[in-house]
């Protein structure tokens, strides 16, 4: 970011604005709705400007622009209409110490002014640090329908009870409180029927310190896609933003956590090839533990908790301590890789069946499960298979298939540093090697009958070896 979005205490500050034309105007509209004393310089006012000086809303100054007279307001907006006019006052502005806004000159702001959706006390600014207002205008539009007009009500509403509730209630019975107030019918109850009603129901609830079950449940067991940020569910970012607690993997994009809420806890859990220092059982008791601490818990995990994640250990260990969880799915690395070099899992009239397994297994002991569902009609997609790539050969080998599979490899999908490759079964090993596919990846393994029948995978996104 070039510019920092930040919202300034304006009650009582002084805020000058140079010029009495339509640009002034404007910005004038803009700051009468917060509560700053409001100087406008210029010989003369438009008439909207001269009605809201005759009735007292802000103050008419026709004396000598100086650097003094400006000095001590903490922001200034120039617009007499004349650029050369504007480049000037901005010089005087900026010696004065206060932060300066030129109208549609966005070279000479210290500030830019945002496009701004208004429920009072809740407010959106949406800004483009200039390049492109129109869109920041399409987005406000949009934000506007996507709002009810009484959202701000509601805010005041909750912030006049605010001190009420911290005075009867726990931390985490606050918690659920507003998340009972902001994510359940009663919002859609003040859409209708406005304060009266809903005040007396937060108070009851309050007085009596039972916030009706429409809280999450204490853990959420959250996949967070298999590489970039963007490919966490909205559901997931929920959780993330309700979170006192956040396990995560080694694998989680740190854009993910930067969806959290700042004050919460972050802990690594992740789990290095070869290094045991978090063993699952570790895991696991330190999850229950933050629970029942009445922490709310999201363990974070890349990809899909449910496949190849061990997240049916850790709901084993929730249900033995007696607490509730919930899991939010997430797009597990077989969907994630095979969208990144423009594949597709199954297709009608080639591929209808797929299978996923993990390279882990592949031990050597007889011939694995997956080797029996091989073929022209399905895809195989091993998760941690390059380590066991050599073990995955000598299946093949063992079944005669090894000359019949096609092997496509791809490696930390959805990144930046993603690579992939297309190869036979029997050059797999060496292949992988040259082209530097390592883990996180996964082998997608297919018995294609012609050259018709093959999973398209485009050339361009393919490492040649």
């Amino acid at each position: 970011m070039k510019t920092f979005p930040m919202f300034l205490t304006m009650t009582g500050r002084r805020v000058v604005i140079l010029g009495g034309g339509e640009q002034a105007t404007q910005k004038c509209r803009l700051m009468l709705k917060t509560e700053a004393k409001i100087e406008v310089f210029a010989p003369e006012l438009d008439v909207e400007l001269q009605s809201l000086a005759d009735g007292g809303r802000i103050t008419h100054r026709m004396d000598r622009i100086t650097a003094d007279a400006l000095r001590g307001a903490p922001l200034v907006f120039v617009g007499t209409g004349c650029p050369g006019i504007d480049a000037a006052l901005h010089a005087i502005a900026t010696d004065a110490g206060g932060l300066v806004n030129v109208v549609d000159q966005p070279d000479l702001c210290d500030a830019i002014t945002p496009a701004i959706v208004d429920r009072d006390p809740v407010v959106v600014a949406i800004g483009t640090e200039g390049t492109a207002p129109v869109m920041a205008r399409q987005i406000k539009t949009a934000l506007e329908r996507m709002l009810d007009p009484r959202l701000g009500d509601l805010a005041a509403l909750a912030g006049r009870l605010r001190d009420f509730a911290a005075q009867r209630l726990a931390p985490r019975q606050r918690r659920d409180l507003w998340h009972w107030v902001f994510n359940g019918p009663l919002r859609a109850r003040h859409a209708r029927e406005g304060d009266a009603p809903v005040a007396r129901a937060i108070k009851d609830v309050i007085r009596t310190g039972k916030v009706p079950a429409a809280a999450p449940s204490s853990v959420a067991l959250v996949g967070a896609g298999p590489g970039a940020s963007d490919l966490i569910t909205l559901r997931g970012v929920q959780r993330l933003q309700e979170a006192d607690i956040i396990f995560y993997d080694r694998l989680v994009d740190p854009g993910v956590l930067e969806l959290a809420r700042r004050d919460a806890e972050r802990v690594f859990v992740g789990k290095e090839p070869g290094c045991h220092a978090w063993p699952q059982d570790k895991i696991n008791a330190v999850i229950v533990t933050a629970a029942k601490r009445g922490q709310r818990v999201v363990r974070l995990k890349c990809g899909d908790p449910g496949v190849f994640a061990r997240g049916a250990e850790e709901a084993d260990a929730l249900r033995a301590a007696g607490l509730e969880y919930e899991v939010v799915p997430g797009v597990t690395a077989a969907s994630g890789a095979a969208a990144a070099v423009g594949g597709f899992l199954t297709e009608r009239g080639k591929s209808d069946t797929l299978v996923l397994t993990t390279g882990r297994c592949a031990d050597g002991n007889g011939t694995p499960d997956w080797v029996t569902h091989l073929t022209s009609r399905s895809n195989v997609a091993v998760y941690m298979g390059v380590a066991a790539a050599p073990k995955i050969a000598e299946c093949l080998r063992r079944a005669d298939l090894l000359d019949q599979v096609e092997v496509t490899a791809v490696s930390n999908a959805q990144r930046p540093e993603q690579k992939a490759l297309r190869c036979g079964g029997r050059d797999m090993v060496s292949k992988l090697a040259i082209a530097g596919i390592e883990s996180p990846a996964i082998l997608f393994l297919s018995r294609p009958d012609t050259a018709e029948t093959e999973v398209h995978v485009p050339a361009r996104r393919l490492v040649a070896v």
